[in-house]
């Protein structure tokens, strides 16, 4: 009881400091708010507005006929440009597409010859180029196939293909964005408020009046855990309600409370390592050098961006030892899926199981470092 006290009490000076810290504040309803909401709202995976140029060297009615068939929202009205532009507009990046229609090409297409047209695509707009290409070519061959036959109506096939989406129906990218975009942030300040919980004490000078007080270092660790902890969840759970979900309007069908769990088991891995990376610098400078590509690689290859199916299989195994490739795994089975705990328990486990790693080793240094027992 006298250890649970300790530890209660100094984290309440742990929530005590950050209420005091204005930066940190900022940072955290910034990171939870502004960040989701403009994230979620301006970064597009699927095909919108992209701008298509047209070069008609046929000028005849199936010409016409294609250049009416790219429409809002997924193109915006094409323009017609000249042969001679299409170099220039493609370097300038002024447009993601430009289909040339050959000359002749009406009169090919009825004397039951194979006309080729030339789609350009500007590949560094990489998010649409692949799923543009591919929307363009099946708009161009509906639309020939409906002028050989004269007909608006598709002919009769053998088989037909019922596509039923779950869990996005619309497939809605701001749906994916919004959820990943605050788990992701979960990720990025548990290091960092954990590491500047250390970094403080050190700087400020009250690390040494810990140390003079008759308590241990597993204590001052895991009250520096769970302060900090508390205080990610809460604002976790507040930008799910407002902002995802009121703000955004994306729904929440999983359990709150069984991601509440998750996010606790996973913060007391992740903030562990905080601590650990805080006790190999003298300064919060050199903390945010070293913290930084360790966010950046559990960011980017953590699931949330990319499926991890399609990494290297060496990568892949080695991202098994991260926490934050388990709990997107099972952030998206639980707030995507409304997977039971029956399903996901794996997770949890591999989450905690790495924790009780990251923690025995953040505190032989945290040890080390504060000199303490």
């Amino acid at each position: 009881m006298r250890a649970l006290m300790i530890i209660l009490r100094l984290g309440i000076k742990e929530i005590y400091s950050l209420a005091r810290d204005p930066v940190l504040l900022g940072l955290i309803f910034y990171t939870f708010t502004i960040s989701v909401y403009t994230v979620a709202n301006g970064v597009e995976t699927e095909l919108r507005n992209a701008a298509i140029a047209i070069v008609d060297e046929d000028d005849s009615a199936l010409s016409h006929r294609l250049r009416g068939t790219f429409l809002p929202p997924y193109f915006k009205p094409p323009v017609i440009i000249s042969i001679n532009e299409v170099d220039k507009v493609l370097d300038s990046g002024a447009y993601t597409f430009v289909l040339d229609i050959p000359p002749d090409f009406e009169m090919d297409v009825q004397r039951g010859r194979v006309p080729d047209l030339q789609l350009n695509v500007d590949a560094t707009a990489m998010s649409i180029a692949g799923n543009g290409a591919g929307y363009i070519g099946s708009i161009v061959q509906e639309e020939i196939s409906r002028f050989v036959r004269r007909a608006e109506t598709a002919a009769e096939k053998p088989a037909r293909l019922q596509i039923r989406v779950k869990y996005n129906p619309n497939l809605e990218a701001v749906r994916f964005n919004a959820v990943m975009q605050v788990v992701n942030n979960i990720i990025v300040m548990a290091v960092i408020l954990s590491g500047a919980a250390v970094i403080r004490e050190r700087e400020h000078g009250t690390i040494e009046h810990l140390l003079v007080m008759p308590v241990s270092a597993p204590e001052i660790m895991i009250s520096k855990i769970w302060a900090n902890g508390l205080v990610i969840v809460i604002a976790a759970l507040f930008s799910l309600e407002f902002v995802v979900h009121r703000s955004l309007g994306v729904p929440l069908t999983g359990s709150m409370p069984l991601f509440t769990l998750g996010a606790c088991i996973f913060l007391f891995s992740i903030t562990a390592l905080g601590v650990m990376l805080a006790t190999v610098t003298r300064s919060m400078p050199q903390f945010a050098l070293l913290a930084i590509p360790v966010i950046v690689v559990l960011h980017l290859l953590s699931g949330s961006h990319t499926p991890l199916e399609s990494m290297p299989e060496t990568l892949q195994w080695i991202m098994q030892l991260s926490p934050a490739t388990h709990f997107v795994r099972f952030s998206q089975a639980v707030i995507y899926r409304d997977a039971p705990i029956t399903l996901i328990w794996p997770e949890l486990a591999v989450m905690f199981a790495i924790g009780g790693l990251f923690f025995a080793f953040a505190l032989s240094r945290f040890r080390a470092a504060m000199g303490t027992r």
